[in-house]
């Protein structure tokens, strides 16, 4: 047993660090008994990752990661259910679709070596809604499912209450001039209010020029990528600041779009805008994990270790089968950051 300082997601408080009857360090909220000997280093929970593709790359590496929680921003939603289920290990009907847990997996991650399996919250928000010929609906990485034409308003409201029916907490609206078509204004409107109708939200895939723009002001309230496609100036950097958050996605571009994003979030971050940690992970190669390259791209666009450490959402570590990860005293860098093991908690 081990006094510690830990992160509930919100604020720092005291707690005590103890192993559970399978020899899990778990984390209890009050303070510690007179001469409890303290942990070298502060408690933190596993990070979230506000946009990922679990069809895209092996979801089953979640279970080692540093992160407990996942959004994943486009794919069937039948087979999204299957991971949900398959990661939480539940019946269907018990998790009404909105799976927690994951299962031991095999094989090294990128960054927590020797990770015991944790339990990971994972969301979807179904299929990609989009015009007819519009992204992704020609792209060859898209799963098959994964995206819904919708061609005017009744299209949408059915498409929007059936994904409503499987308990997405979010709608994905993609809007991507320079891959195809993009909804006109109205029909765009038209999916926001339908969504507003069953309390989703909309994220939108913003891509080329003016569409970042169009799409917050047609009712978007989050981008799922950072803009990339041009500089925004003050004005709308202001408006989105106060009424639309962004999904980083830094590392994901070349050298020319990553500049115009990062550029992008410095000033919006600035504006007191709110900066959410996300990776498009299934976008090429990238880790099943905690990200380095996102995580300095952030730090180039000028999130501090406190703002950077709420852009990464740690989860409350005391709820049960939290993953509790230690940061070691004297650092604030969450890629410092490891699984805490009961080695730790030896005296």
């Amino acid at each position: 047993m081990r006094a510690a300082t830990f992160f509930d997601g919100e604020e720092w408080r005291e707690g005590v660090v103890s192993l559970d009857a399978q020899a899990r360090p778990v984390l209890h909220h009050g303070p510690a008994a007179a001469g409890t000997p303290r942990l070298d280093g502060r408690v933190i929970g596993g990070f979230t990752d506000h946009h990922v593709h679990l069809q895209l790359v092996d979801h089953a590496a979640l279970a080692t990661s540093c992160l407990a929680r996942v959004h994943d921003l486009g794919g069937d939603p039948a087979a999204l259910r299957e991971i949900a289920v398959h990661n939480s290990g539940e019946s269907a009907s018990d998790s009404a679709f909105r799976g927690v847990g994951a299962p031991p997996a095999s094989g090294s991650p990128d960054l927590c070596t020797a990770a015991p399996p944790h339990a990971v919250e994972i969301r979807y928000a179904g299929a990609f809604l989009t015009p007819p010929g519009g992204y992704p609906s020609d792209r060859a990485w898209a799963p098959a499912g994964a995206v819904r034409e919708v061609a005017d308003a009744a299209a949408a409201e059915a498409a929007v209450a059936e994904l409503a029916a499987e308990g997405v907490p979010c709608l994905k609206v993609a809007s991507n001039s320079t891959a195809g078509p993009v909804f006109p204004d109205e029909l765009f409107r038209a999916i926001v209010r339908c969504a507003a109708a069953h309390g989703l939200p909309v994220v939108a895939h913003a891509e080329g020029p003016g569409e970042a723009q169009r799409a917050a002001r047609l009712g978007a309230v989050r981008l799922a990528h950072a803009p990339f496609t041009e500089r925004l100036d003050d004005e709308e950097i202001a408006r989105q600041a106060a009424a639309v958050s962004w999904i980083s996605t830094l590392a994901i571009h070349d050298d020319a779009a990553r500049a115009i994003a990062v550029g992008n979030v410095a000033r919006f971050h600035a504006a007191g805008g709110t900066v959410h940690y996300g990776t498009d992970m299934g976008n090429g190669p990238t880790p099943v994990d905690l990200n380095p390259a996102e995580v300095a791209a952030l730090r180039a666009a000028g999130l501090d270790d406190a703002a950077l450490l709420r852009a990464l959402a740690p989860a409350d570590p005391r709820r049960p089968g939290a993953l509790l990860l230690l940061l070691p005293d004297g650092s604030t860098d969450p890629l410092d950051a490891r699984p805490l093991t009961p080695a730790d908690l030896k005296v």
